[in-house]
């Protein structure tokens, strides 16, 4: 299909973040309340065997976003942001199924973010170096969820989405990423004295943590991703 989504009632602002992979494509949905509360509306890991021709692989990858796209009708949409490390054929897999993904989101008209996964992890545990156990447990905790979230890639798409509303509602600046892909947006969420866009929130205590955290994490940001496992 072409064309903008159809939008959704006034509500909760709605995140679809996308852990990409040829063999494992995390997708997950987050609706974020004015007071920054998370709730699950849904998730689903889908994916390809190597055995499989890459433009296979790649069509149900676009498939698969797009079923989202059009089920649940995302305000935003949240792809992870890879740098170049040793594991090349990783890389390559996963900046195409990131392409599929951002494509997908602009031919239904919805705004892209790029996170890198320091500050993902930085966004949710309050460490950039955090490791894939902690980052599944505390998305776990921000949604009530009763059990983890499996396999990890699910747990990184609900990070993904959780780290998009929770840094625009921060920054104050709405879902914007500054010099990455979404344009400038005033902030839905409440800030200092309920003063919309007024920056120094008061947050929980793993937002107030990322702030901090963010900047640490900033040096090492092209050094690791989630860690452990090949995606392709």
């Amino acid at each position: 299909m072409t064309g903008r989504t159809a939008r959704r009632e006034p509500g909760p602002l709605r995140v679809l973040g996308v852990d990409p992979g040829l063999t494992r494509c995390g997708i997950a949905v987050v609706d974020v309340a004015p007071n920054r509360t998370a709730t699950l509306v849904g998730v689903t890991v889908v994916g390809t065997g190597a055995e499989q021709p890459l433009d296979r692989r790649l069509l149900a990858i676009d498939e698969a976003v797009n079923e989202w796209l059009d089920r649940h009708a995302p305000d935003h949409v949240a792809v992870e942001r890879m740098f170049a490390q040793h594991n090349t054929p990783t890389i390559m897999g996963t900046a195409q199924a990131s392409g599929v993904a951002i494509a997908a989101a602009a031919r239904h008209g919805i705004p892209v973010a790029l996170h890198t996964p320091s500050e993902v992890k930085a966004a949710v545990t309050g460490s950039g170096t955090a490791g894939k156990d902690q980052v599944t447990a505390m998305v776990t905790r921000i949604l009530r969820l009763d059990a983890p979230p499996k396999p990890a890639d699910a747990a990184d798409a609900l990070a993904l989405a959780i780290t998009h509303a929770w840094r625009g509602g921060l920054m104050g600046r709405g879902l914007d990423t500054g010099h990455l892909t979404s344009p400038q947006r005033a902030s839905r969420f409440p800030t200092a004295a309920g003063r919309p866009g007024a920056r120094g929130a008061a947050g929980t205590a793993a937002q107030k943590a990322w702030l901090a955290a963010e900047q640490r994490s900033r040096g090492a940001r092209g050094s690791n991703g989630w860690g452990g496992g090949s995606r392709i």
